[in-house]
Parts: structure tokens; C-alpha cells; sequence
């Protein structure tokens, strides 16, 4: 029967088969050349010799002794590679001289942003050279009160140094944004030209500094984030957040309240929309940043309102009723 071939390996990954049979020969002294046809790399790598009286048992190399040779010959390795770096230096030294300063690499129109801490990083670099204003939407997040607090607080100090230069910031929330604490309170210690205006469904987060760079998520679950300085793409994202803002609800520094249409609430009328799309309960709520439970509760109001007594016939009496037909007041 045929043995199959050895497999190839450094003395520093010496194999199972080699290992014992090193640490047999070094227990009994030697052994037979016939025995180290299992592990031929212990000759091939200097561990094993044949004996001088007799060629047909073989002799460990003491290990000391081995790994003194080992050690001299990589060491002699090392001193070759940097007298190759010397040499490489000499002859290109003369030639970078002739050539000038080398170029500085052009800075990547998008970068991959990972983790938090990057991200926030990046963010921070790009709004301590903002001069005029920052564009933000800002979509209901996931995060808990603690990570939420905690990009508050950074989020606040960018900001209010860029309003202390007299910069804008202008941002966009999902309407169930409207009353919590933590945005409320944003707006009532910033001082300067910030304003905050709401949509029932807004984007994913988008920042665009100065309209020259722009940060969106790089991934769903926003560990990563993509900075875009191609002025085209950031040019889109600028009109479209000008587009978006023009259709939204005033917040902050004026409260306008969206106005009610046939005793139809302005909440009511986005979960009709969806409603009538065919949508479940699960997708309007994620779309209007509320639980389902919420958005439920928007429905059930719906129905008495238009006097439906079942999911379908609401449908028939939404369309029949004309409430999405009609134009609020210019937001």
C-alpha cells in the first residue's frame, strides 16, 4: 500500500508524527531508519541524523543544539533582508530626490465608518470645520435611554459650537418625535438658529455638513456608517432633505399642530394611506415610528369615526370619504 505524500511544514509547525517520534528517539537514543519513514521531515529539517556506526538506525540532534542552529540561521536571514533594505535605500534616494515630494493620497470620496466610536469621530471632524449649517434627519431610534442620552450629550456640544459660529441647523423628526423629553429638551437648551420640523415618514439618518459631505448608515443595524464626499451624491441628499422639509410640520422654534379634516386627525389620516395600500399593522407602525399597539389604537379611532365595522369595509368607506383627497394647510 501506498503511503501518502507528507505534508509540507516548517520546523516551527512541526507535524504530530514528527513530534512523538523526535521525543521517542530522544528517549531511547536512536532508532531505526525504517521507523522514520512515517515522519520523513525530521531528516529533511536536521532533527534526525544517521548514526556514525551504523547508517541504518538513526540519531536525534540534541534540541539545544537545534534550535542554537535554527536561531543562528534565522538571525543570518534577518541580517540579509536589512542589508537588502540598505541597498533598496541607496538606489532609490537619489531617484525620490529627482522626482520631488511624494503626492498626498487624495482623500477617499466614501469611507466605511465602523463602530460607534469612529463614527462619532468622523462626525465631530466634520462639523468642527462646518461653516454654514448641518442638514439632519432623524428617524425614531432603537437605542436604549443610557445610548441615547449619552449621543445627546455629544451630539449637543457639536452643535452648539457650530451655532456659536454662527452656523444653522435644520432637522427632521418622525411626528411621534414630537413630545419626547429627549428632543424636546435638545431644542430648549440650544441657543442660536436651529429649527426642527416633523414628517409621518421621514428617511433613514442622514447628515450633510455644509453640503459638501454626507453620513448615512452603512448598514441596518447602524454600527457602520458610510461618509460621502462625491459632490453629486451629497447634492442629491441636500435637495431631497430641502424637498422633505418644505412638506413637514414646524416643531421648533413655532409649533404649528397638522390640522383635522372631517374629525380625521392628521395621524389618522397617514395610518389610512398605508391602510389602503395593504399594508400589515406591524409595517405602518415601523413606518410611522410608533408600536403597533399604537397604531392599532389610531385604527380602532378611524373606524368609529367613519362607522366601519371591520378592516374591510374601513377601506371601502376611506376611499369613499375622500379625507386623502384632501390638502392640508401649506406645512
Amino acid at each position: 500500500m501506498t503511503r501518502p505524500p507528507h505534508p509540507e511544514h516548517g520546523v516551527e509547525d512541526l507535524c504530530d508524527a514528527g513530534t512523538q517520534l523526535y521525543d521517542r528517539t530522544l528517549a531511547e537514543g536512536r532508532i531505526a531508519a525504517a521507523d522514520a519513514e512515517s515522519a520523513p521531515c525530521l531528516l529533511d529539517l536536521g532533527l534526525l541524523s544517521p548514526a556514525l556506526d551504523d547508517p541504518r538506525h538513526l540519531e536525534s540532534v540534541p534540541p539545544a543544539l537545534a534550535l542554537h542552529r535554527l536561531l543562528r540561521t534565522s538571525a543570518n536571514r534577518v541580517a540579509d533582508e536589512r542589508q537588502r533594505e540598505v541597498r533598496l535605500t541607496r538606489t532609490f534616494e537619489p531617484l525620490m530626490r529627482k522626482g520631488g515630494q511624494p503626492a498626498a493620497a487624495p482623500h477617499s470620496p466614501i469611507r466605511v465608518l465602523s463602530g460607534v466610536e469612529r463614527i462619532n469621530q468622523a462626525l465631530t471632524e466634520a462639523l468642527s470645520e462646518a461653516e454654514r449649517e448641518v442638514l439632519c434627519i432623524q428617524p425614531n431610534s432603537k437605542r436604549t435611554l443610557d445610548r441615547k442620552q449619552q449621543a445627546q450629550a455629544i451630539a449637543m456640544a457639536r452643535d452648539q459650537a457650530l451655532l456659536d459660529r454662527g452656523g444653522r441647523i435644520r432637522t427632521l423628526y418622525q411626528h411621534t418625535q414630537r413630545h419626547v423629553p429627549l428632543v424636546v429638551n435638545r431644542y430648549e437648551q440650544l441657543r442660536g438658529d436651529a429649527q426642527a420640523r416633523t414628517l409621518d415618514e421621514i428617511t433613514d439618518r442622514l447628515i450633510v455638513v455644509d453640503r459638501k459631505v454626507a453620513f448615512v448608515p452603512g448598514d441596518k443595524d447602524r454600527v457602520s456608517a458610510l461618509e460621502i464626499r462625491i459632490p453629486a451624491l451629497v447634492g442629491f441628499f441636500a435637495t431631497t432633505f430641502d424637498r422633505l422639509r418644505r412638506l413637514a410640520t414646524p416643531m421648533y422654534p413655532e409649533t404649528v399642530a397638522p390640522p383635522a379634516l372631517n374629525g380625521v386627525t392628521h395621524r389618522q389620516r397617514a395610518i389610512a394611506t398605508l391602510l389602503v395600500e395593504g399594508h400589515t399593522d406591524a409595517v405602518r407602525a415601523e413606518r410611522l415610528g410608533m408600536n403597533i399597539r399604537t397604531a392599532r389604537e389610531h385604527i380602532a379611532k378611524l373606524s368609529a369615526t367613519l362607522g366601519s365595522e371591520s378592516r374591510a369595509q374601513l377601506g371601502y368607506l376611506i376611499a369613499q370619504s375622500g379625507i386623502l383627497k384632501q390638502e392640508g394647510t401649506d406645512e
